[in-house]
C-alpha cells in the first residue's frame, strides 16, 4: 500500500524554509514520472531498468520540490532513505544506478551502458548540467577513472565522481568498529541512507544489508560538499539506472524522503518481490559434471517425451515449447468463467476476425482483465496464440498493453490483459458516442506509441516487428496513456536482419506497399503504419473510406495533394475546431507523410520519429523531392492493392473499414 505524506510549507524558522516528506513502502498506485523503461512491477517494486540490453530507465516523484530559498540562496538540508536490489542473469555487469536531483525528469542526451542514464559524451562534465548524484557502480570504466567494480560515488555534473569507495559498511561491537565489504551485485536488498546537512556543508552516504536493524554507527562517505552552486531552487529527485551488453535488474523497493527534516525510517518487513539471480557460487567441478550429465540425461528423456506427445496432439506440443520459452501465470477456465460471468454477452467489448474481447473482475482481487478468446482448431489461430504469448509476455513498457496470463481448453484459446477502460483509439476518433480528443491528447497517444515502437524495434534484445500496427490495436487507459496490443502477427529477428514471409498479413489501408510485392516485412513496414495512424489521427479520418470522393477514399494520397497545394493544414480533423498549435499540427501531418513514404529507404527510423515528437532534435527543414508523389503513381504493387480495395467494397463498406483480425 502506498503511503504518501506530503507536508507542504512548515515555516519551521524566519527565513522561510519549509518541510516536506513522502514515503513509498510500496510502488502500487504511485504517481512517479517514468522514463524509458522503467515501470513498477505487479509485486509493487519500482523496476528502473528491465533485462534488455543497453538500454536506461528515469524514475521522478513527480512535483518539483524547493531546495533553495532562492537562486542564489544555499541549499537545504535533506534526507532519503531507500533499499535497492541489482540483480544480474549473469555476473558480468555494465551501467548502474544512481540518486538523482536535477532539473529536468528528462536528461537530455543521456545515454546507457558506463553513463548510466544521466549524460552522454558530450554532455558529461558540463557545469550547466546541475546534476547530483550518488551511484552504485557494479562496472569498472576506466575512462571514468572508477576504482573498482563495486563502487560508491558522488557525482557533480559528471561520472567522474568527486569521492568515491569501495561499497561497505560499518559495525560496532564492544565499542570496536569494524568494516565489511558489500557486494553491490550480489541480488541482495541493500539499505541506503543519504543526508545532507545545509548549515555543516556536508554530505553523508551510508550502506547496510537489510538484516542489520537501524542505521549503522558510521557512513561509508562522509565529504564536505556545498551543493548550493549545484542545486536550482527548484529541481526532481529520483533515480536513473542503465544497462550495457549485459543486462541488470535495477530495482527500487522502498524509498522516503525528506527536506530540511529526517526521511521516515523503512519498514523492512514487507518487501515487494524482485528479480533474483541464478547463482553458481560453491559449486565444485565434480558437481559441475553431474549437473551436466544429469542435464543431459533429463534433455535425452524432455525430448522423448515431446516427440511422443507430438504425434498424439501437435497443438499441445505447440503449447508446451511456448511454456519452455516463457511462462507467464496460467488460468484456469473457472477463474476465467467466475470473472467474466460465464462470458456473458453484456461483458463483450470487442470482436473481430478470429476473437472476441470481454470484460471480466476477478473475484478475489477486484482487478479488472480483459480475457481475449480464440476458438481456432487451425494452426495458424494456435501459432498466433503463442506467438501474442511468447512476444508480449517478455516485453516491459509503460506504452504496451500489460499480458497478466492466459488459458488453453481444448481448442478455446484466451489471453488475459489488464482491462483498459476508455478502449481503443479508433472508439474515439470515429465513435459520436465518444468526448472528442483534444490536440493535446492526440500528440501524447502518439508520442507513446512511437515510444512503444521504438522499445520493439532498437531497445529490446530482439527486433519486433508489430506487423499490425493500427488504430484498433491502440489501448487507452485512464490517464490516456496508449497501450499498443495485439501481437498475433508480430514476428521475432535479430538486429541486423531482415524478415521474409510468403503470407501477407496485415490491415488494409495500414500495410506498407513493399510488404504485398516481396513479403519482405521490416521495422521500416511498422513505421509506414505508424504513419498512417498519424494521419488518421491529426485527419479524424479512417485510412480508407470509401464513402468519401473519389480523390479522398486514400488517407495518404489526399494529405499528400493538399500538401504540394500548400493546404496542409485544411486536412486537420474539423471537430478540433482550429484548438491545436498550428507548427505541432503540420510537423505530425508531415511527418506521417514521411513515415508512409512510399519507398521504405526514405522513411525515418522509430528512434528518429520518438525524438522528432519529444522535440529533442529539430525537425527537418528539408524533404524528399518525392514525398508528394502518389501512393498508386510508379507503383505496380500499389495498383494492384488498389484493385483489391475495389473488389472487397463490393462485399461491404463495413469489412474494409473494420479491417484487422
Amino acid at each position: 500500500m502506498l503511503l504518501h505524506a506530503l507536508l507542504l510549507f512548515l515555516v519551521i524558522n524566519p527565513s522561510a524554509s519549509y518541510e516536506i516528506a513522502f514515503n513509498y513502502t510500496s510502488f502500487h498506485g504511485a504517481n512517479l514520472s517514468l522514463n524509458g523503461v522503467s515501470e513498477i512491477t505487479p509485486s509493487g517494486a519500482l523496476q528502473v531498468t528491465n533485462r534488455s540490453q543497453q538500454v536506461f530507465g528515469h524514475a521522478f516523484y513527480p512535483n518539483l520540490l524547493q531546495l533553495k530559498n532562492s537562486s542564489s540562496g544555499n541549499a537545504f538540508s535533506f534526507s532519503t532513505a531507500f533499499v535497492f536490489v541489482i540483480s544480474l542473469p549473469i555476473v558480468t555487469a555494465a551501467g548502474g544506478l544512481a540518486f538523482v536531483i536535477s532539473p529536468s525528469t528528462k536528461l537530455e542526451g543521456c545515454r546507457s551502458q558506463e553513463f548510466l542514464g544521466l549524460f552522454g559524451l558530450t554532455g558529461n562534465g558540463d557545469p550547466k548540467n546541475q546534476v547530483f548524484a550518488v551511484e552504485f557502480d557494479p562496472y569498472k570504466n576506466i575512462d571514468l577513472e572508477d576504482i573498482d567494480d563495486n563502487h560508491v560515488g558522488i557525482d557533480l555534473n559528471s561520472l567522474r565522481s568527486n569521492v568515491s569507495t569501495s561499497a561497505a559498511y560499518y559495525t560496532t561491537k564492544d565499542h570496536k568498529t569494524s568494516k565489511h565489504s558489500i557486494n553491490l551485485k550480489s541480488g541482495d536488498p541493500i539499505l541506503v541512507w543519504i543526508e545532507y546537512d545545509g548549515i555543516e556543508k556536508l554530505l553523508n552516504v551510508t550502506l547496510s544489508p537489510i538484516q542489520i536493524a537501524g542505521r549503522t554507527s558510521q557512513p561509508l562517505i562522509s565529504s564536505k560538499i556545498d551543493l548550493s552552486p549545484i542545486l536550482q531552487e527548484f529541481m526532481y529527485v529520483g533515480f536513473s539506472a542503465s544497462t550495457g551488453e549485459f543486462t541488470s535488474f535495477y530495482c527500487i523497493l522502498e524509498w522516503s524522503f525528506a527536506i530540511n527534516g529526517r526521511a521516515r525510517d523503512l519498514d523492512l518487513s514487507h518487501l515487494p518481490l524482485y528479480p533474483k539471480p541464478k547463482s553458481s557460487r560453491g559449486i565444485s567441478m565434480a558437481h559441475k559434471i553431474e549437473i551436466i550429465l544429469s542435464s543431459i540425461v533429463l534433455a535425452m528423456a524432455t525430448i522423448s517425451g515431446i516427440v511422443y506427445v507430438a504425434k498424439r496432439k501437435k497443438d499441445k506440443e505447440t503449447v508446451k515449447e511456448w511454456e519452455l520459452e516463457y511462462g507467464p501465470h496460467r488460468f484456469s477456465y473457472k477463474e476465467l468463467c467466475d470473472a467474466t460471468k460465464n462470458f456473458r454477452e453484456d461483458g463483450l467489448v470487442g470482436s473481430g476476425g478470429f476473437s472476441k474481447v470481454y470484460r471480466g473482475v476477478m473475484p478475489d482481487s477486484g482487478m479488472q482483465i480483459a480475457v481475449k478468446c480464440e476458438a481456432n482448431n487451425s494452426e495458424e489461430g494456435l501459432r498466433g496464440f503463442v506467438s501474442e504469448i511468447s512476444t508480449i509476455g517478455r516485453l516491459r513498457h509503460r506504452n504496451l498493453l500489460p499480458l497478466l496470463g492466459w488459458c488453453k481448453r481444448k481448442t478455446e484459446l484466451f489471453i488475459v490483459y489488464e482491462y483498459m477502460p476508455y478502449g481503443s483509439l479508433d472508439k474515439h476518433l470515429f465513435d459520436e458516442s465518444t468526448p472528442i480528443l483534444s490536440w493535446e491528447q492526440r500528440y501524447h497517444i502518439l508520442k507513446g506509441v512511437a515510444s512503444a515502437l521504438f522499445y520493439l524495434h532498437e531497445q529490446w534484445e530482439h527486433v519486433v516487428v508489430h506487423r499490425d500496427v493500427k488504430a484498433s490495436n491502440i489501448l487507452l487507459d485512464t490517464d490516456m496513456n496508449s497501450r499498443l496490443g495485439d501481437f498475433g502477427l508480430a514476428r521475432l529477428c535479430d538486429h541486423g536482419t531482415n524478415m521474409h514471409t510468403t503470407h501477407v498479413v496485415g490491415s488494409l489501408g495500414y500495410l506498407a506497399p513493399e510488404v504485398s510485392c516481396t513479403g519482405n516485412y521490416t521495422t521500416y513496414s511498422d513505421v509506414f503504419s505508424y504513419g498512417i495512424v498519424l494521419l488518421e489521427v491529426s485527419c479524424g479520418r479512417r485510412p480508407v473510406d470509401m464513402r468519401r470522393l473519389p480523390e479522398e477514399i486514400i488517407l495518404v494520397d489526399w494529405v499528400r495533394k493538399c500538401f504540394s497545394k500548400g493546404k496542409l493544414l485544411d486536412v486537420a480533423d474539423p471537430r478540433l475546431n482550429g484548438a491545436f498549435v498550428a507548427e505541432d499540427m503540420a510537423m505530425v501531418l508531415t511527418l506521417g507523410l514521411l513515415c508512409s513514404h512510399r519507398m521504405p529507404g526514405a522513411r525515418p527510423s522509430m528512434r528518429q520519429v520518438w525524438h522528432y515528437l519529444d522535440g529533442d532534435i529539430p525537425f527537418p527543414n528539408t524533404l524528399p523531392n518525392d514525398i508528394v508523389v502518389n501512393m498508386n503513381e510508379n507503383h505496380d504493387c500499389f495498383q494492384a492493392l488498389s484493385d483489391e480495395f475495389s473488389m472487397r467494397s463490393s462485399v461491404g463498406t463495413e469489412f474494409l473499414l473494420s479491417g484487422g483480425r
